[in-house]
């Protein structure tokens, strides 16, 4: 374990400050409050017994917010939402990086460097990645209508909009455990996520890069600033870059080095990701940058200053994502499964002894699971769990074969009593998914989600046990966040949005019938046939001459607004406009706030 006496992180934390806010919240148009400044005031004090002494530091780290000089020229707003915001003077104005998840924090955040630095243009936007939380807030900071470099790696449109859309809905849901925004803010309660204190809950927009970046090593002068990017891809994000200034000594890392571990697969969902080749873009980076920058900044956290000292943590977080790699493949090919790998794999002392490299927001145990997912699948080769009950129904098989739920609790509660939170958890479990309605059972298991978070170093995991104790209690928030915004719809290509709609077929009831839509777009010049058969919706750009049921002649606005609100105002119809009837009414409802702790 690092030692608690090492100030060298909250002095990092604070080198540079200029100010900040004197407003206490951020609000949107309706003066709803969309951030809060004040709601971590709380962590000025001592660590409490409810929380980890190590993320309760990271939290107080995190929690600081402002403008902050990184550099000769390079600034950074911390602390205004999950991610921070930076700005690279110009020329003649100022280069946007990441702006935050919300238009009203990025708004917030260019004002308060406006107050500094003055009333500077925004003459370019630099989105790192394709995570919401670094292009959501971009309608905050360039004007309407403006025209300016938009700058992002290969790939970012697709990838940035398919997360947000296909798998959105779901990965909303379990948001809400990730990142605790809806938690009461408090020593017993939501103290940060780690990664960030938590999401921002206003107004996510996007508009589309024009300027792509395509290979490493590719140069840019953008208002006078000469950027040399590094693609990424596959590492922290699908589409992803780090990029230096080397007149100006400094490296972006984008998210691919932060201060903690971060995740292989993210809680709430996604594709799994690869460290392994996330290790050797940190490798690369170190060989293309580290000896020419003086300061190393990224999307969350605080910069790193010193070429040595870049280096080193550069290194160090190389070794974090090469070690679990390798090792978790060492065991693997050992015969043990993912969930053995991670109760058996041991760190390094030297990387242990990093505060930066501990697992805040990923962890060494979701993380060695994910990698093991990525090569093995979910299936861990035992014919027991090939075909195992659904969590239901096996709950109540349990709950039977041990005496029923009377003589369970007891045992529960003699496993909290002895300090056995993690089979207390199992046990209750399998009681309050057999009868969701035992409030014993519940609030028992509420109470050991509370000791769990309380214990967890990892901000994520500790906001799953608090949010889960929180919906046991009845307190279940309805989701105020919505990835899926218009801005992100807009940009999804034509195939998306029928991929889109394909995902929504309740198959079951579509087995028997059978339909063809042709849509013709006047204003991408394209035409696109849909066949539904055996309950998949079929998407081709060519096919045999036979005619079609329906043919639809449109534009891709009018398109998204069918699929929207399902109405043809403007649109001509040419043959049975019932087939257009049967697709929609084929399409199953999106349940944005499903059960998760309850069956």
């Amino acid at each position: 374990m690092p030692s608690f006496e090492d100030r060298t992180d909250f002095e990092n934390a604070d080198k540079g400050y200029l100010g900040t806010t004197s407003q206490s919240t951020i609000t949107d148009a309706s003066g709803r409050t969309v951030w809060n400044f004040d709601a971590y005031t709380f962590l000025d004090g001592a660590c409490p017994d409810t929380a980890n002494p190590s993320l309760w530091r990271q939290s107080q780290l995190t929690a600081k917010h402002g403008l902050y000089q990184v550099a000769a020229g390079v600034y950074q707003v911390r602390g205004f939402d999950l991610s921070n915001i930076s700005f690279i003077e110009g020329d003649t104005g100022v280069i946007v990086v990441d702006p935050l998840l919300s238009g009203e924090c990025a708004e917030a955040a260019l004002a308060l460097y406006r107050e500094h630095r003055g009333d500077r243009a925004v003459t370019a936007v630099i989105y790192s990645h394709s995570h919401a939380d670094h292009f959501g807030g971009v309608r905050g900071v360039v004007p309407d209508g403006a025209v300016i470099p938009i700058i992002a790696p290969a790939g970012f449109l697709e990838n940035a909009v398919a997360e947000n859309v296909y798998a959105g809905a779901a990965m909303n849901r379990r948001a809400v455990f990730m990142y605790g925004a809806e938690l009461p803010k408090g020593p017993d309660g939501h103290i940060g996520a780690g990664l960030g204190q938590t999401t921002s809950t206003g107004t996510i927009s996007l508009i589309e890069p024009n300027l792509p970046i395509t290979g490493t090593g590719q140069e840019e002068v953008v208002d006078g600033v000469r950027i040399v990017f590094q693609l990424t891809p596959g590492t922290e994000a699908p589409s992803e870059m780090n990029f230096a200034f080397p007149d100006r000594r400094a490296l972006c890392m984008a998210e691919n080095a932060t201060h903690n571990l971060h995740n292989v697969l993210t809680l709430r969902g996604a594709l799994v990701r690869d460290p392994h080749l996330w290790a050797r873009y940190l490798t690369e980076a170190i060989e293309l940058f580290a000896a020419g920058a003086d300061v190393l900044f990224a999307s969350h956290h605080w910069p790193t200053w010193g070429t040595a000292e870049l280096t080193g943590f550069l290194s160090e977080q190389r070794d974090l994502y090469a070690y679990l790699h390798d090792q978790t493949l060492r065991m693997l090919n050992q015969g043990y499964t993912g969930v053995e790998i991670a109760e058996m794999i041991q760190m390094p002392p030297a990387l242990e002894r990093a505060w930066h490299t501990h697992g805040y927001y990923g962890s060494v145990s979701h993380n060695v699971k994910a990698i093991y997912q990525r090569y093995m699948g979910w299936f861990d080769g035992n014919p027991a769990h090939l075909w195992e009950l659904p969590p239901a129904e096996s709950a109540a098989r349990h709950v039977e074969i041990m005496g029923g739920a009377d003589a369970i609790l007891p045992k529960a509660r003699a496993a909290v009593d002895a300090g056995e939170m993690r089979w207390a958890t199992q046990l209750l479990n399998y009681v309050v998914f057999a009868d969701p309605g035992s409030t014993e059972a519940r609030e028992m298991l509420a109470g050991v989600y509370d000791k769990l978070g309380h214990g967890s170093e990892n901000g994520t995991w500790r906001n799953f046990y608090l949010q889960g104790a929180a919906e046991l209690r009845g307190n279940k928030p309805s989701i105020s966040l919505d990835s899926a915004s218009p801005d992100v719809v807009r940009a999804l290509g034509i195939d998306q949005v029928f991929d889109s709609i394909a995902i929504r077929i309740d198959a079951p009831r579509a087995w028997d019938t059978r339909l063809t839509i042709d849509w013709n777009f006047t204003d991408l010049k394209e035409e696109v046939r849909l066949s539904l058969a055996n309950g998949v919706l079929t998407q081709t750009r060519s096919h045999d001459g036979t005619s079609a049921d329906l043919v639809l002649t449109l534009t891709k606005p009018q398109l998204l607004g069918l699929v929207a609100t399902g109405d043809l105002g403007g649109i001509r119809s040419d043959g049975d406009s019932g087939a257009l009837t049967t697709l929609m009414g084929l399409l199953d409802d999106v349940d944005h706030n499903f059960d998760i702790v309850t069956p």
